[in-house]
């Protein structure tokens, strides 16, 4: 006996999704969950249950082909400035690579003196020019993951997804945001720089702080509090999956830039191992170019990679697929 049925908690609206609404039930999943290869159905990219390393990657490449031009559009942008970061920095430090030249001139008059000071001056300087190169490439990596996030809120869903839909999801939090992305980058690169064990840690656990705070809509400490309670206990599949992305990333850039590189002057070291490579500006604008194409792809994927992780390990610690499947219009399984 009782009064009338009580609505339960409300589906998300392609964001918004975050801890304080339980999910429907709690304790053993119902009856038919695990086995499905859909979980509890597959709106969009991805499919409404705890993902394997497949599924995520599946996923990601998935988003690229259904939303080209988006994603693509993002990322293109973003391997422009990237590119643009990278060539300055280049050409910041050619003076240096031609110095380092000049020292293989000095012939067997040289003192030892004027060699160290000649070498460790040139690679100290371009230590000190890849810092910020570095801290730069990592904070776009982050904001683009942040705008991939909105773009998955909608994909996962089988959502309509459009630059707009996204910008006005993005818009309201992008300077938190970018105060994201700023830290994350700062502490990630100054830990790698000075012991790699911080700095990978820190990239791991603070990984999902983009995805998060844009589609939880939370504050800057939020974002931060929320990637290290979902990592925590799941360190090393994390890290493992975003390794992998990473090695995936880099030889599919490799196989891109490989056609600009052939076009500069990077081979002749092969054939003269004793003589040191200076690029000149064209073979810089070339190499540029290469890193433009192979970004426009690569850091899309990375990106999307990140977001679809953070979904997992909600789906896995607080039910999301049953939140996600009724807005999508799927009707999950009733508790026993």
């Amino acid at each position: 006996m009782g009064g009338p049925p009580q609505p339960g908690p409300q589906p998300p609206s392609g964001g918004g999704w975050g801890p304080g609404t339980p999910p429907p039930f709690s304790g053993a999943p119902p009856q038919g969950r695990g086995w499905h290869p859909h979980g509890l159905g597959k709106p969009g990219v991805i499919a409404l249950r705890p993902l394997n390393v497949g599924d995520v990657l599946d996923g990601a490449i998935t988003a690229i082909r259904r939303h080209p031009l988006l994603i693509l559009g993002i990322g293109a942008v973003m391997a422009v400035v990237n590119a643009a970061i990278g060539f300055l920095v280049q050409r910041l430090v050619l003076p240096d690579l031609e110095n380092l030249t000049a020292t293989s001139r000095l012939g067997p008059g040289a003192t030892e003196e004027e060699l160290q000071n000649a070498v460790f001056g040139a690679f100290g300087d371009l230590f000190l020019a890849l810092i910020p190169s570095l801290l730069i490439s990592t904070l776009l990596l982050t904001v683009t993951t942040g705008l991939m996030a909105a773009v998955m809120g909608r994909a996962a869903l089988g959502r309509e997804v459009s630059f707009g839909l996204v910008w006005r999801e993005v818009q309201p939090r992008l300077l938190p945001l970018l105060g994201v992305a700023f830290v994350y980058a700062l502490v990630t690169t100054v830990g790698l720089m000075l012991c790699i064990i911080p700095g990978v840690v820190a990239w791991v656990f603070w990984a999902l702080a983009a995805p998060a705070l844009v589609l939880e809509r939370g504050t800057f400490r939020e974002a931060f509090a929320r990637t290290a309670k979902l990592v925590s206990g799941a360190f090393w599949r994390v890290l493992g999956i975003l390794v992998l992305a990473k090695v995936i990333e880099s030889f599919f850039e490799n196989i891109i830039q490989l056609p600009f590189a052939l076009g500069t002057g990077v081979f002749s070291q092969v054939l003269n191992p004793g003589k040191v490579y200076v690029p000149s500006t064209g073979d810089l604008l070339l190499a540029s170019a290469g890193q433009i194409v192979s970004g426009t792809i690569a850091i899309p994927f990375v990106t999307l990679v990140t977001v679809i992780v953070y979904l997992d390990q909600r789906m896995r610690r607080e039910g999301m697929d049953i939140e996600l499947a009724r807005a999508a219009g799927v009707q999950p399984p009733q508790a026993w």
